[in-house]
């Protein structure tokens, strides 16, 4: 079980939260050409190493979380309020 450090609430089991994606895409300009949305909606990297993701503590305070996760090891290396600027350097 992954082991969330909630900013709010604490280490929380990752039960308590739904993963919402990746936390550095961007959506495309609403006036973009429709191919634009179809590779932002279904072709995605699958990322080997550090990740920047969203979680929604969906038990809990419903915070939206940006959460720095090793994809290998699930290792989490840091947390933070969504609405904060970014978390880290995933590079």
């Amino acid at each position: 079980m992954l082991i969330i450090d909630c900013p709010f609430c604490g280490s929380r089991g990752h039960d308590e939260f739904t993963y919402g994606g990746d936390a550095g895409l961007s959506r495309p300009n609403p006036n973009a050409d429709v191919t634009e949305f179809v590779d932002y909606v279904y072709f995605r990297d699958n990322p080997r190493g550090m990740h920047n993701e969203y979680w929604h503590h969906v038990v809990g305070c419903r915070q939206w979380l940006q959460v720095i996760r090793d994809t290998r090891s699930h290792e989490i290396h840091a947390v933070a309020a969504a609405s904060a600027s970014a978390v880290g350097d995933t590079a």
